[in-house]
């Protein structure tokens, strides 16, 4: 009798026992699907409210409008600043405008105002003036990359933010090889770099 006691009682707990796991799996369920519908809800008010939204840091986003040759402003207000290069200065008070920086200025207005450009992420979030420190893409364009290559910009790379920096100083040097843009023959009057 004992003996069948015990037989029920652990039959009994060993339904208790899988009922309970039926009941957690349907828990982590509700909460997965949970999950997801916050995910996309808040996707969505981000896209109604301009805020970006990271994808393997990734963002999408439409310029307003180009600062100058590594800036641009974005609709919803935030400043980008190209990683990893530098142009001549056009727009900074304390500087006079650089040789070369009105046709890098220009180059880069043509590339992406008024576009959707792609930014990616390096190591660092912005700069110490509180730009977005990005890589820029317009269609199959790497901008950061296109700018260096032909000319309108140099390598100007600080750590951590280096992921490119060896393709940049190749583009750099094959642009100074073929003497493109600001490294031209008698494109400045005095020597930018």
């Amino acid at each position: 009798m004992l003996v069948l006691f015990l037989f029920v009682f652990v039959i009994l707990d060993y339904s208790k026992g899988i009922k309970q796991s039926k009941q957690i799996a349907v828990l982590h369920s509700q909460i997965e699907t949970l999950q997801k519908q916050i995910k996309t809800e808040k996707q969505k008010t981000q896209l109604s409210t301009g805020e970006k939204i990271t994808d393997n840091q990734v963002e999408t986003f439409k310029v307003a409008r180009s600062i100058d040759g590594d800036t641009i402003k974005l609709e919803n207000g935030q400043v980008v600043r190209y990683i990893g290069i530098d142009t001549p200065e056009t727009v900074d008070p304390r500087k006079p405008v650089q040789c070369f920086g009105k046709e890098a200025s220009r180059e880069n207005r043509k590339l992406v105002e008024g576009k959707k450009v792609i930014l990616k992420e390096d190591v660092s979030e912005t700069d110490k003036y509180g730009r977005l420190l990005r890589y820029v893409y317009v269609g199959n364009i790497f901008v950061n990359d296109y700018l260096v290559s032909n000319g309108y910009a140099s390598v100007f790379s600080l750590p951590p933010d280096i992921k490119y920096q060896a393709q940049f100083k190749q583009a750099e040097k094959e642009a100074k090889e073929n003497k493109r843009g600001l490294w031209a023959d008698n494109a400045c009057k005095t020597a930018y770099y």
